[in-house]
């Protein structure tokens, strides 16, 4: 039974570029050596989200996230134990949702907005990232996002842009910049950031190994 010897947590605002991050970075691993559990796939149904005055649902809320289930799954995987869990497509018609199974390894990685709100997840963190950029840039990769693999209109992005996903950012994830560990700015590029935290990652992986080995 696989043992996870360190957790690190990737957060940042919506379209700081922190799903790319952490998708390149575990690329650069086996499913032996890492694991990634991401908040995507812990929504809760269509019918449980919280609608503003314009009958919109949210989903930019901390209250969107079934995050007792989140970090249920979290101490399940770093117990040793691997967890199934439906894909979730963001109600989009057209994907058909996969069965993704999370098995343990000796780093985690949890990513995801609410990871530093939720405290009982943040207890769990050994190291914390925060993914930054600049306002327009998010909002300029979340409408190609959004379009490309949510299928939403230009209109409906710009409204949720400002009206659920900023007020949200700045009341709830971004006083927590400052409490991250490390914050990887993320208007151009993060290349070297990615760099240093896979040399770091194999530095931690050759240290379990060698005291597993001894």
């Amino acid at each position: 039974m696989a043992t996870v010897h360190f957790t690190i947590g990737i957060t940042g605002g919506s379209g700081s570029g922190k799903t790319r991050f952490v998708t390149e970075l575990a690329s650069r691993f086996t499913n032996g050596e890492l694991c990634v559990i991401s908040q995507d796939h812990y929504y809760k149904p269509l019918e449980h989200q919280e609608a503003d005055a314009q009958g919109i649902e949210n989903f930019d809320l901390p209250t969107a996230i079934d995050h007792e289930q989140f970090i249920n799954d979290i101490r399940q995987i770093k117990q040793g134990h691997s967890v199934t869990r439906k894909e979730y497509v963001f109600n989009n018609p057209a994907a058909v949702p996969k069965d993704i199974v999370l098995r343990p390894a000796p780093v985690l990685v949890v990513e995801g907005l609410f990871i530093q709100y939720f405290k009982e997840i943040d207890r769990e963190l050994d190291l914390t990232l925060f993914i930054d950029a600049r306002d327009h840039l998010k909002l300029a990769r979340r409408i190609l996002r959004d379009s490309e693999e949510r299928g939403y209109g230009l209109n409906d992005v710009l409204y949720r842009f400002q009206h659920h996903v900023m007020p949200v950012y700045q009341s709830a994830i971004e006083p927590l910049r400052d409490t991250a560990d490390l914050v990887i700015p993320n208007n151009h590029h993060f290349g070297r950031a990615l760099e240093w935290l896979e040399y770091a990652i194999r530095g931690r992986l050759t240290a379990i190994h060698g005291k597993s080995g001894s």
